[in-house]
């Protein structure tokens, strides 16, 4: 399967997010604000919040949501060092199963990079 890139997985993603509202009841559309509210700034800033998100999403190894993390962290101005220093707790909570996970979560990152320099 070929690699998403990551204007491919925001435009995939915001289409799927229309489509799964056009079918919510109301516990969705609870849960879908829920997790939006969770990530505002509170006593942690959303830095920390995506970097948080970002490793509770490694240790289960869920593709997507590292993506979707990886993408917010570099909108809060994650550098790399602190991303490296996140990446590598979710590394040794997870175990050696998540390295194809991670090697997927610096892909992303390193194209979030050259955007940035572009």
């Amino acid at each position: 399967m070929p690699q998403q890139t990551i204007a491919e997985f925001q435009e995939e993603q915001e289409a799927l997010n229309q489509m799964v509202m056009e079918y919510a009841d109301l516990g969705i559309k609870r849960f879908f604000s829920l997790d939006s509210q969770t990530y505002r700034a509170g006593a942690l800033p959303p830095k920390t919040k995506e970097m948080l998100g970002l490793v509770a999403s490694l240790v289960l190894r869920c593709d997507d949501c590292i993506k979707y993390h990886i993408i917010r962290c570099h909108e809060e101005g994650v550098t790399s060092e602190e991303l490296v220093e996140a990446l590598g707790i979710g590394l040794v909570v997870g175990g050696s199963i998540t390295i194809p996970h991670l090697r997927r979560a610096f892909r992303a990152w390193d194209e979030m990079q050259v955007d940035r320099e572009s």
